[in-house]
């Protein structure tokens, strides 16, 4: 299993390949089924005049993202990064295409 940086690169470069032109900022905001075997996104960008638009990132790249998401998630568990608490089950990527710099925030299951 790759470690998490790797896996924050790869979804770090999916969001550039899928990025619209004129982008600025990508985000991305998951949420995992119950099940981990779907999940729900939204992708908004940003673009030079600080405007806010969606778009679409395509099949193929929300399959490869959640594979990754999933990947991630059980990085997380098998390296005892849970505190005890069930797992997070969504995140919010952006990815800053000025700066080269990704950060993700993740949401976990309300008690």
């Amino acid at each position: 299993m790759r470690n998490d940086d790797d896996i924050y690169n790869e979804i770090g470069r999916i969001l550039f390949e899928v990025a619209p032109d004129g982008a600025r900022k990508i985000i991305m905001r998951a949420q995992l089924s119950r099940e981990r075997d779907s999940c729900e996104y939204e992708y908004d960008y940003v673009d030079e005049q600080g405007n806010v638009a969606w778009f679409t990132a395509g099949g193929r790249a929300n399959t490869d993202i959640l594979d990754l998401l999933t990947e991630l998630r059980l990085w997380h568990v098998e390296n005892k990064l849970t505190g005890g608490l069930p797992a997070w089950n969504g995140l919010e990527v952006v990815l800053d295409l000025v700066k080269s710099k990704i950060n993700i925030d993740f949401f976990y299951p309300e008690n």
